[in-house]
């Protein structure tokens, strides 16, 4: 009997200190990371360090806003016929088992967070930042279809499809913005370099997952892939 409540006594002292390690640092690194300052003083600031965010197979989709002005990274699921990316960094609402693990067993970690926005699909990647944003291509390739992105009825800002060089069978989508004035069907971009065009406010119009994760409406310029043979365009 004795041994039996010191073995019970020295797994709840083992569980507790796991639970406390998994808690405890992971909410300190998250509060670090997962919610930069408000983004509404647009600064002039250059493209983006290049820096991968997602994955599909070979490509690989880089981050299309500066890191300064990024109020968070989300993921969600999309339309039919879109494919799955693969997240890279850490993410800063996963479930308590999946923290455990973590935990115990490594993984899970990377040098910025993103959010699961609901479900677990990964089909389209949100990144937040304010209003008048330069967003810069994520790919390497050719732009091949700029248009209007309707909701109700009504268009806000455009659709920029991207042709990337490492997969020409894939289209890479970005909406919620407005597009460069110089850019045009053909161009041919550069991914980190080249700007596409900056994040329209869509505060008025939807209710943003994202907000959830920042510290203002939600505001973000959203990224899709698609096979190229299902695009229509217009």
């Amino acid at each position: 009997m004795r041994r039996l409540v010191v073995l019970t006594v020295v797994c709840g002292a083992l569980l507790g200190t796991l639970f406390m390690t998994a808690f405890g640092q992971g909410a300190t690194r998250e509060a670090s990371y997962a919610l930069p300052g408000p983004a509404g003083r647009l600064l002039p600031v250059g493209p983006p360090t290049p820096l991968t965010v997602a994955l599909h197979n070979g490509l690989r989709i880089q981050l299309p806003v500066a890191q300064s002005r990024v109020t968070a990274i989300g993921y969600h699921s999309s339309g039919d016929g879109v494919l799955p990316l693969t997240p890279l960094g850490h993410q800063g609402n996963e479930g308590v088992l999946s923290r455990l693990a973590h935990k115990i067993f490594g993984g899970g970690h990377g040098g910025f967070v993103y959010y699961q926005l609901g479900g677990g699909d990964t089909a389209m990647l949100d990144v937040g930042a304010a209003p008048g944003t330069d967003v810069y291509a994520p790919v390497d390739g050719t732009i091949v279809g700029i248009s209007d992105y309707v909701l109700d009825g009504r268009a806000y800002g455009s659709r920029i499809d991207i042709q990337p060089s490492a997969a020409p069978s894939l289209v890479v989508s970005l909406t919620h913005l407005t597009p460069d004035p110089a850019l045009t069907v053909g161009s041919t971009i550069a991914a980190s370099g080249t700007k596409v065009g900056r994040v329209v406010d869509l505060s008025g119009v939807e209710k943003q997952a994202l907000a959830k994760y920042t510290q203002d409406a939600g505001n973000h310029v959203s990224i899709e892939l698609r096979p190229a043979a299902t695009l229509t365009l217009p």
